[in-house]
């Protein structure tokens, strides 16, 4: 029973997706956890209280001004009581007055009187989840540290397709589960990790970069995270939401990202280059819109980041991603001496689910013992096994 002990307070607002939170709560009591469950009014329009407190064992809470069986304030003790909150699904309503601190019913005052982890599942309608006033919310909440579990895309309830249905309950469990089971393993570890593509300008316009998203740099720095450590994420052009929690400089070029990561090598216990810098960078950088039949660039060599720190790491591990299309792992052997590495993470880009902008991986790990191939798994779990494989160093 792997969360025997921990009790799990789930907020369920008004939203279709409200049945799906049934099987969150049956999943939770098979592997063990008390859950406490907070409905707002219109929550109850689409599942009755009672299912909740069947499947819980424990009395649904909604009406703000209800008689307590025994005397406590029950926004307070619920918030007390809580190892973890999940709010799923979470309305935009419910994600707005999360964001600015609005305490007008049972589930919002709760959660204002959290000091336990929060996870939110938002579920609404694409253009709705899209909106910037969304977006600002959920950017706002992840700034804090709240853990937002991205919908998923498909048929919604209104009849669009788009992005905007609930998380599965079998991944929001699975959240869960790794929220409150994960060991405190890198506490007092410092952990500098890069994610994303860098951008070199050729002129008014245009630049130079690559196809990288910055994923997996971002699933290594929200785990380090998770697992206790002090973070810094030096992020450049990155498409997925950067981790909160951590320290982040953000920059946009090799040069800056090579001044970024050097100027605070020395703070570090650990390096891991996960971000993809561009090699080149044009000579001059032409100030206007360049124009006619043909543009000729003059490129010269950006610096290796890695290899700079390697030559200074010391005790530092240094963990080096390899992203190649041919010759692999000849090219991970050659970086593991090259770069002072301690770990090369050779990643081909055209293996079937490890390319570019993808929540799944495909790598080997080279080390100075040998190789170990790793089997396809998402980015995020991935993540926690590079960690667990770098403590082993």
């Amino acid at each position: 029973m792997p969360l025997s002990g921990y009790r799990v307070l789930l907020g369920v607002t008004g939203g279709i997706a409200c049945y799906k939170s049934c099987e969150i709560v049956s999943s939770l009591r098979k592997f063990g956890a008390q859950v406490d469950v907070v409905m707002t009014e219109h929550a109850c329009q689409f599942v009755s209280p009672m299912t909740f407190e069947s499947l819980s064992g424990n009395r649904v809470v909604s009406d703000m001004f209800a008689r307590p069986e025994k005397w406590d304030i029950a926004h307070v003790s619920l918030a007390q009581r809580a190892d973890l909150c999940v709010i799923a699904p979470a309305t935009a309503n419910v994600l707005a007055k999360l964001a600015y601190g609005i305490a007008d019913d049972m589930l919002t005052t709760t959660a204002l009187a959290l000091r336990a982890p929060l996870i939110v599942a938002p579920a609404m309608n694409t253009a709705m989840y899209e909106h910037p006033a969304t977006q600002t919310n959920l950017r706002v909440l992840r700034e804090r540290g709240v853990e937002i579990l991205e919908p998923d895309s498909g048929r919604l309830a209104c009849g669009d397709v788009g992005k905007g249905k609930m998380a599965e309950p079998a991944q929001i469990v699975e959240c869960i589960r790794a929220r409150l089971t994960q060991p405190l393993d890198l506490q007092g570890k410092r952990i500098l990790v890069t994610a994303g593509a860098t951008q070199e300008n050729v002129d008014g316009v245009r630049f130079l970069t690559n196809r990288s998203s910055g994923k997996m740099g971002i699933a290594i720095a929200r785990a380090a995270v998770a697992r206790g450590a002090q973070v810094t994420l030096v992020a450049g052009i990155c498409s997925a939401p950067l981790p909160s929690g951590c320290e982040i400089v953000r920059v946009q070029t090799t040069m800056q990202m090579y001044d970024a990561v050097t100027s605070r090598c020395e703070a570090q216990d650990w390096i891991v280059k996960a971000a993809a810098p561009a090699d080149y960078r044009p000579r001059e950088i032409l100030s206007d819109k360049a124009k006619g039949d043909a543009l000729h660039l003059d490129l010269v060599k950006n610096p290796d980041i890695a290899a700079a720190v390697g030559a200074v790491k010391g005790d530092r591990k240094l963990i080096v991603f390899c992203a190649e299309t041919r010759d692999l792992l000849d090219s991970a052997r050659r970086k593991l001496v090259s770069k002072h590495a301690d770990m090369v993470v050779a990643n081909d880009v055209t293996a079937q689910g490890a390319g570019f902008d993808v929540d799944t991986n495909v790598v080997t790990l080279v080390t100075e013992r040998g190789e170990e191939p790793l089997e396809l798994m998402t980015k995020d779990r991935l993540a926690h096994v590079l960690l667990d494989r770098i403590l082993r160093l």
